[in-house]
């Protein structure tokens, strides 16, 4: 599967246990994709509160993932549940505590330092790349004089996402994954081999999801303030809010504790279930090797679109949305996708897609009613099922 992040660079993506890596890379936001298709029947279960939630869980398992780990949060406080199992061989199932890998629910977190940064008057989005990383986006068409801050965000950079590069592929892609689960890549590296190709449309001109752009967000957040990513997501937003369990682990490639396993079926060995619980996921470096847990994610959440992280400008900066392709229900604002539910509910967040994971975070505008979802298996990632949680939840 694909870092979910990983893009939708064009149009609706559909992914299915057959199809290449690079194909699931078009398979972006897939709780919100899978949505979007026609309605499927109210899963079972009837009453009030969180039952249908719990449902469309139960459902997933069915259909084959091993387990769900949810948390959401309302008017009537928290509520956590789960289905199935966090691990296939000792049949333990979801604690409230586990850790799991977010992919690309860290692009939210990317997005809100870089705006804090603008709200102490550090940078601005309407700067343009070249000015904050002199010569590093040049190349084959690349040209970071033209493209700001903003555009980065909103991924309407036209910069090319460094997960559709030969050498990434021959590496991630597939059963290779499992040879290469412990190599070292550097952001200046996937950055260097984005800029071997041409960009995927003229700045502003279009939309497309790259990770090369978060990528190249977390560098200039370590030029501007001369210290490392990872430090400053510490400093501005874990330490503050007191999320204890969410990290970037680096080159660490094991879950702290409690944790289950995390699996996935590659496209080349799609009969076999592979445990891919420890690996370094540096090739996801700032824009998708965090580590969290659906308390921590709902805090950030509630913080962020309660106005706890932003000065008022910067937060009405970060929801203001572009189109995102043909897609009417859904917009992209910096670090964020705004999802309009089929039953009119609003909901804002972002979701995460990697081997062995497919997790949603997402809440209304005025953060009152939050959600926060992990698969422990990316299988499902082409099929309806968090879509379907999701729904359950907010309408």
């Amino acid at each position: 599967m694909a870092d979910a992040g990983a893009g939708r660079a064009r149009g609706r993506g559909r992914a299915d246990g057959r199809r290449t890596l690079r194909a699931a890379l078009a398979a972006l936001v897939t709780a919100l994709t899978v949505a979007v298709a026609a309605p499927s029947a109210t899963p079972a279960g009837e009453g009030t509160g969180h039952e249908r939630t719990r449902a469309a869980m139960e459902a997933a398992v069915r259909d084959g993932i091993p387990g769900v780990l949810a948390r959401a949060h309302d008017g009537q406080g928290p509520w956590e549940g789960s289905a199935g199992v966090s691990d296939l061989t000792t049949r333990r199932p979801y604690l409230p505590g586990d850790h799991f890998r977010t992919a690309s629910i860290a692009k939210t977190f990317v997005a809100t330092v870089l705006l804090q940064l603008e709200a102490e008057g550090r940078i601005a989005m309407t700067d343009t790349v070249d000015a904050r990383l002199p010569g590093v986006v040049r190349g084959h068409g690349h040209d970071g004089r033209r493209i700001t801050i903003a555009q980065l965000l909103n991924h309407t950079s036209g910069v090319f996402n460094y997960l559709d590069d030969a050498t990434v592929r021959e590496k991630a892609y597939g059963k290779a994954f499992l040879e290469h689960r412990h190599d070292t890549w550097s952001g200046e590296q996937l950055v260097r081999l984005a800029m071997k190709h041409a960009p995927t449309f003229e700045p502003g001109a279009g939309w497309s999801y790259s990770n090369t752009e978060y990528t190249l967000a977390a560098m200039i957040v370590e030029r501007v303030t001369g210290r490392p990513y990872a430090t400053e997501l510490r400093r501005r937003i874990t330490e503050p809010l007191g999320l204890h369990s969410t990290t970037l682990p680096g080159a660490d490639g094991r879950l702290p504790r409690p944790s289950g396993r995390a699996y996935t079926r590659f496209h080349d060995d799609p009969g076999t279930t592979h445990d891919v619980t420890e690996f370094n996921a540096s090739l996801l470096w700032a824009v998708g090797d965090m580590i969290s847990t659906t308390a921590d994610l709902d805090r950030f959440l509630g913080a962020l679109l309660g106005g706890r992280l932003l000065p008022p400008a910067q937060l009405t900066r970060m929801t203001t949305t572009v189109p995102m392709g043909n897609e009417p229900d859904i917009a992209t604002g910096l670090g964020l996708f705004r999802y309009r539910l089929p039953c009119g509910v609003e909901v804002w967040g972002h979701d995460g897609l990697f081997y062995g994971t497919q997790s949603i975070a997402y809440a209304t505008r005025d953060a009152g009613h939050r959600l926060v979802l992990d698969f422990n298996g990316d299988w499902l990632a082409g099929t309806r099922a968090a879509g379907d949680v999701l729904r359950a939840e907010f309408c």
